[in-house]
C-alpha cells in the first residue's frame, strides 16, 4: 500500500495538473513496483512560498538570485 506525498509551492497548480501528477505517480508505481493502483495513495500538499526555503533563502529570493546569476 504505497503512500506518496508530493509537496509543491502554492503557485496556482490547476486541478488538471494535480490529477496528472496523481495519475503519473500511480502509473509509475504500477509499472516499476507492480503496485495495485486501488491501494496506492498520492497526496499533494501546497506550501506557501514564504514557508519554503532553498539554499538558506526563501524560494522567491533564491529564484531571483538564480535569475540574476544567469543574466
Amino acid at each position: 500500500m504505497p503512500y506518496v506525498n508530493i509537496k509543491i509551492t502554492k503557485e496556482g497548480a490547476t486541478a488538471d495538473q494535480k490529477a496528472a501528477l496523481i495519475k503519473g505517480v500511480t502509473d509509475l508505481l504500477v509499472t516499476v513496483l507492480n503496485k495495485n493502483p486501488a491501494t496506492t495513495f498520492v497526496v499533494i500538499d501546497e506550501v506557501e512560498m514564504e514557508h519554503w526555503g532553498i539554499g538558506g533563502l526563501p524560494v522567491e529570493e533564491y529564484r531571483k538570485k538564480l535569475k540574476a546569476e544567469k543574466s
